[in-house]
């Protein structure tokens, strides 16, 4: 069972669970996720199955989409409402347009100190273990990218916006740090993932809905759905052949079937056969563009993304 899943995690379990229950239904070991969502968030996690795990980094790559909840004038140890929180009742309430003033200066190349309470390893160590265990915890800041700040609704306390971001960025932290510069203080209330790239909330399949490991296959989708956004490229069986030798082929006489090539050397493309099985993704090397990772042909679901399952979520 090669392939990935977009499931619809419920809030109240980890990442990691959702993965075991993943695991054991479809009754392999070889499972993983493609960015972490804490238990209180919900909504889109990509679970890769098999050979797709080679191919995680791809979609931890891809531009992800929250909608998330705030309360302000509040907070926490964990910059959620996960522990104790704080009602500071001095705290200003800021005006709409100071808050987005606030989320444009917190949109683009931003510096970021991620929460205690994550997942990041410090000296070995989960963070909110440490911190969990009394520990001070101190992580350094880091530049995250954030593409797109959208207040959706404001009800003081209560603060709605949409973010769009590019990985490493911690919405907990981003809310804090957003509402500082408007003059206050916030704890994330609640968080949905809508979309990691071409994965979205309307396609995931609630994790309710996976009870065997026939339904762990039906909602598989192929392998080429985590290269989605790599340039696409039809070869023949001849040049298969050589990359599955390790070799290098030229693309002039291959198909391109979406994207265009960059430029540089980390330039990366997705190598599919006719039946848009994906075969390898290749690197431009001096000799052509040769194999970075292979993935020999066995029996696979249909790889046209036409046909790739569609559904809208329904509640339980």
């Amino acid at each position: 069972m090669n392939g990935l899943v977009n499931i619809n995690k419920p809030a109240g379990m980890s990442s990691r669970q959702v993965v075991d229950r993943v695991a054991a239904l479809a009754k392999t070991r070889r499972v993983g996720h493609t960015g972490t969502l804490d238990p209180l968030a919900e909504g889109v996690l990509v679970v890769c199955l098999g050979t797709a795990t080679r191919l995680a980094e791809y979609v931890q790559r891809m531009v992800k989409v929250y909608r998330a909840e705030f309360m302000l004038a509040c907070r926490s140890e964990t910059d959620d409402i996960e522990t104790q929180i704080e009602v500071v009742a001095d705290a200003v309430m800021p005006t709409r347009e100071t808050i987005e003033a606030a989320a444009r200066e917190w949109t683009g190349e931003v510096r970021q100190r991620p929460p205690a309470y994550s997942a990041i390893k410090v000296k070995g160590q989960r963070a909110y273990r440490l911190a969990r265990a009394g520990r001070k915890v101190e992580i350094p800041e880091r530049t995250v990218h954030i593409e797109r700040i959208e207040l959706v609704a404001y009800d003081p306390p209560k603060l709605e916006l949409e973010i769009t971001c590019h990985a490493g960025t911690y919405i907990r932290s981003l809310g804090r740090d957003l509402a500082a510069t408007a003059g206050t203080c916030a704890v994330m209330s609640r968080l949905t993932r809508t979309a990691v790239g071409t994965f979205s909330l309307q396609q995931a399949v609630p994790l309710p809905e996976l009870k065997d490991r026939a339904d762990v296959l039906r909602a598989l989708l192929p392998l080429r759905a985590a290269v989605a956004e790599l340039p696409q490229w039809e070869l023949t069986e001849d040049q298969l052949a050589k990359i599955e030798h390790g070799q290098s082929v030229a693309l002039e006489s291959a198909v391109n079937t979406s994207g265009t090539l960059g430029q540089g050397a980390n330039t990366e493309v997705a190598a599919l056969d006719e039946a848009g099985n994906l075969r390898a993704v290749l690197v431009c090397r001096r000799d052509g563009w040769g194999p970075k990772k292979v993935f020999p042909i066995g029996p696979t679901i249909d790889s046209r993304p036409e046909t790739w399952r569609t559904r809208r979520c329904t509640p339980d």
